[in-house]
């Protein structure tokens, strides 16, 4: 039987997810799978050290999984957080559709992740 949730840690997950631009990043990344830092930045436009310190209070929270290739760090929602966490975030990508679909378009417009990341990451 795993142990429930204290509302301790609860609380800080919700405070993380509070902030708009975090709830934007963690639907976007929810919503492609996987993102770095530079395809966040291109397609929110928001800069990437602004970027970087969102995503870094979101991953100490544990609700981002991290994975290095060389210099660049890809994000992705950690795996094993609690069903109403998951759902909360699928119904913000669901919810928030029309906000997400030009970042989304965004991304989709400069060609397949490969290509997209050589052209993005390269450039900061």
């Amino acid at each position: 039987m795993t142990q429930p949730l204290s509302l301790a840690q609860n609380s800080q997950w919700l405070k993380a997810v509070a902030d708009e631009t975090r709830l934007l990043l963690l639907c976007l990344i929810a919503s492609e799978s996987e993102l770095c830092v530079c395809e966040l930045t291109g397609a929110t436009e928001l800069s990437q050290p602004k970027v970087s310190r969102h995503l870094s209070v979101l991953r100490d929270q544990g609700l981002l999984n991290t994975r290095k290739v060389e210099q660049w760090v890809y994000y992705r929602i950690a795996e094993g957080l609690p069903n109403w966490l998951v759902d909360l975030i699928n119904q913000q990508v669901l919810a928030n559709h029309s906000a997400l679909q030009p970042l989304v378009k965004q991304l989709i417009q400069q060609g397949p992740a490969q290509s997209r990341r050589l052209r993005w990451c390269k450039s900061t």
